[in-house]
């Protein structure tokens, strides 16, 4: 296919602070419903208009009507709740990492009660000044990760269980999507790369998992999201990154591990991927990326404000594109700006600033 945009962008931006508080006093039950969705309405419309100033290449509503990346799934289905601290949660690095945010878990039998980004999708229709991408949850976000024995066994018997009925949820609404003429639909799924990370990987063992065939499992998973899905006219992508959460991370190390798989069997037209730092290794495992489908290479940090040099970007686009044709390459952040409502250590500003880098560099090296 051709690679839709050379400047992409993962999806989600800082909440600007009178949203914050908004969304605060909604919570305390101090601002009824339609006002906190007018002050929405309002912060995205700027964050859209911004964008157009820049020239990103395609538009999001930077996830502002959501608590954090999950937040279409967990607020349209019932049967989920906050994860608890303690054993099993997860295990944030660097500097943010004392904010611990673990998400949620499993503790009911799902069911759906609306549609998960309706409003979001019809907004975005109705208001974004040009092409424009609605972005989702991976299945894979919701099995083995949110299944608690003793809380979730309960309504699902397995992990396996669960990821079905998760996996029926997504399709759903990625079909729908398209169907509305949604041109470009992206999964996040951080979950693949706890298998690069030693550590992760041995404590995934300890508590009694089948890692290989748990990758199987959610290769699978993503797959099913797009079974009878009309592909002429859409572009469909998913994102791989380290965990994103007040600028810490998760998992460490290169894609080599699950490169020759993921890359080989993974049915979706681009892959975005975290490239800003040495935890994320080389492109050599890029060779595995199938021939004609897009590497949106994360290389540009949301996780502080200093910008990158752009003769460094430059550089390591020329190095990737050893491994995958320039033509099939093109530029982003290497995450959201905001995968949480909180958000990472940096400035507003800052983030305009790195999109607008994102773009400058984009067009000296495509044009």
């Amino acid at each position: 296919m051709t690679t839709p945009y050379r400047a992409d962008q993962v999806g989600s931006l800082l909440r600007p602070p009178e949203l914050l508080a908004a969304r605060a006093e909604h919570a305390g039950g101090r601002l009824p419903r339609e006002e906190l969705r007018a002050i929405e309405d309002r912060a995205i419309l700027d964050a859209l208009e911004r964008q157009r100033q820049i020239g990103i290449g395609v538009r999001t509503d930077g996830e502002l009507r959501r608590d954090d990346f999950m937040g279409d799934m967990v607020e349209a289905v019932e049967g989920f709740a906050p994860a608890p601290a303690g054993p099993g949660g997860l295990e944030w690095r660097g500097e943010g990492a004392a904010g611990n945010w673990q998400g949620v878990i499993v503790a009911g039998k799902l069911r759906q009660t609306r549609r998960l980004t309706a409003e979001e999708s019809a907004f975005l229709r109705a208001h974004a000044p040009g092409p424009f991408k609605i972005t989702l949850p991976s299945p894979t976000q919701f099995g083995h990760s949110r299944f608690r024995p003793g809380i979730t066994d309960p309504f699902y018997a397995t992990p396996e269980d669960l990821l079905r009925d998760v996996v029926g949820i997504v399709r759903g609404e990625v079909a729908s999507l398209v169907q509305e003429g949604v041109s470009y639909v992206q999964l996040d799924a951080p979950s693949y790369t706890g298998y690069l990370d030693p550590r992760r990987v041995e404590r995934m063992r300890q508590g009694g998992l089948d890692t290989a065939r748990a990758l199987e499992e959610m290769i699978a998973a993503d797959n099913a999201c797009l079974a009878g899905v009309p592909r002429e006219g859409a572009t469909l992508a998913i994102h791989l990154c380290r965990g994103n959460n007040r600028s810490s991370w998760l998992s460490e190390g290169g894609y080599d591990p699950i490169a020759e798989r993921v890359f080989g069997a993974l049915d979706y037209d681009v892959f975005l991927l975290e490239y800003d730092s040495e935890r994320a290794g080389g492109f050599e495992p890029l060779r595995f990326v199938p021939r004609g489908k897009t590497v949106v290479l994360g290389l540009v940090t949301t996780k502080t404000g200093a910008l990158e040099p752009q003769d460094d970007l430059l550089r390591r686009i020329e190095e990737a594109s050893k491994y995958v044709p320039i033509e099939n390459l093109a530029l982003s952040p290497q995450c959201g700006f905001a995968s949480n409502s909180l958000g990472n250590l940096l400035s507003i500003d800052d983030q305009w600033r790195k999109l607008e880098l994102v773009v400058d560099t984009a067009r000296k090296v495509w044009g």
